[in-house]
This record gives structure tokens, sequence and C-alpha cells, in this order.
């Protein structure tokens, strides 16, 4: 079932110490990465095992699960950054992911709200992400708290996202 009423979701930033946690991270990332707004492929088997070490190795990033009783429900994972224009750090969500049985539930909505709450105890000045154009649900998610396209002046355009792989980064190395 998508969508119908609100879930109570418990937000907790994860333990990447905490097998239960470290379970759920791959493992709703893995379901994020079977979805058409995933890409529609499976993760590695090199990134199912190596994700959560190499979260836990890098003290900039921070995980978030939503929990609705004992199963994990929604997933942001995040990495600090920092902005050069502000001289403070930023929190850029790198992935959010929500079960298909709990879209339209307020568990996206809520993991925002952890991650803004995260991002301000660290002292970030603004939460960054990307999202590709065709995700209108994301993208109204997204606007609806407070997201909005990035530009300095309107003359110049917006802020595009691009990427180059790296031959050992790519997916299909």
């Amino acid at each position: 079932m998508t969508g119908g009423a609100t879930t109570a979701v418990q937000v907790l930033l994860a333990d990447y110490d905490n097998p239960v946690h470290a379970d759920a991270i791959v493992d709703l990332l893995d379901s994020y990465a079977l979805d058409v707004s995933g890409g529609g492929q499976p993760l590695s088997g090199y990134a199912r095992t190596h994700l959560v070490a190499g979260l836990k190795a890098r003290p900039q990033a921070f995980s978030l699960l939503a929990w609705d009783g004992d199963q994990a429900v929604g997933l942001a994972n995040c990495i600090e950054g920092f902005s050069t224009f502000a001289a403070l750090p930023l929190v850029n969500l790198h992935d959010l992911a929500v079960r298909p049985t709990h879209r339209g539930r307020g568990v996206g909505a809520a993991l925002l709200a952890g991650v803004e709450r995260e991002a301000r105890s660290r002292g970030a000045c603004k939460l960054t992400l990307e999202v590709l154009s065709g995700n209108r649900v994301a993208i109204g998610l997204y606007e609806r708290t407070g997201f909005a396209g990035y530009q300095l002046d309107p003359a110049m355009g917006h802020a595009v996202f691009l990427q180059k792989w790296l031959e050992e980064g790519s997916p299909d190395a």
C-alpha cells in the first residue's frame, strides 16, 4: 500500500557499529537503488559489503533511520561539507530513501526534519541535495519543506549538477 494515513515514525541517528542499523542502511539503500528513481539496479556486492564501514570511516558522514515500530522504513545519508562563501559547514543530503510501503505517509518529511536538526546541531548554514528532474514527488516534498533551486544571479541561471566517474570509482569497475 502506498500513501494513506500519516505514519508515526521515530527518526534516530544511525549507529554504524550497531548491526541492526548497519543492515537497515544497506537494505534501505539497496531498495532505493532498485527503484527507477535510484537507477533500477541493485547495489554492487562491493557497495553492500563496504558501505557502512566507508560511512563510519568518514567523521563528516551521518545517517538517519526512520523506524515504524521495529521496521526500518526510511534512510537519509548525509555528508558534511563546507560553504566557502559563508565559511561555515553545510550538509549535503546524499540519499533519501523511503520503503514503497511507507511512501506518502510523512516518513520523508520526518527524515528531512531530522536532517535539519542534526545539521543545525553541527552549525551548518544550509542543506543541499540533488534530485532527478523527473522525480516530481520528491521535488514536491523538498519544495514543501523549504528547498529551492540554487542561483546567485538570475541572469546567470540556476545551478546544474554534473558528474565525472573516475575509473576506480565507477559502479562498473
